[in-house]
Parts: C-alpha cells; structure tokens; sequence
C-alpha cells in the first residue's frame, strides 16, 4: 500500500511546523520509492521544496522570537541599562 499523497491544493502557509515535517517526511519516503513516474516525482519535489521553505521561515520566526525575548530578559535585568 502506497503512502497517502500530500493535498496539492493545500496551503502550504496555513501549516504548523510539525505538520509540514510530517509532510514532508512522507514525501522523501514516496521519493526514495523506485516506482514512482518522472511526473509524480518531480511534483514530490516540489511540494517537499516549498515545505522545506515553510519549515525555514517558522524556525527562523521562532529564532527571532527567542533573540528579541532574551535581549528583554537582558534589559529587564540590567535595569534597561547598555
């Protein structure tokens, strides 16, 4: 039995972290797969290019997030302070 085909239509930006990892895991699974046609193939790709991307910006959202609270944590504790 074949993996579950991600939704095409779906949007990517609606997704959480978790569920485009997810998505994408099974991609690479449906791609490491021998029997996929050239077409299917190169549409894997590129849903798992733009996940990837989806992925990137959310940790990289969550990087900003941490940098701008630990530089309050810093001033909160140095009394605002340089």
């Amino acid at each position: 039995m074949k993996d579950k085909k991600p939704t095409p239509k779906q949007d990517i930006q609606a997704l959480s972290y978790e569920q485009a990892f997810e998505e994408l895991e099974m991609i690479l699974r449906q791609l490491e797969n021998e029997h996929a046609s050239l077409e299917e193939t190169l549409a894997l790709f590129e849903r798992g290019k733009e996940l990837v991307n989806r992925c990137t910006a959310l940790l990289d959202a969550a990087d900003l997030r941490l940098h701008i609270l630990s530089e309050n944590s810093d001033e909160i504790e140095t009394g605002g302070e340089n």
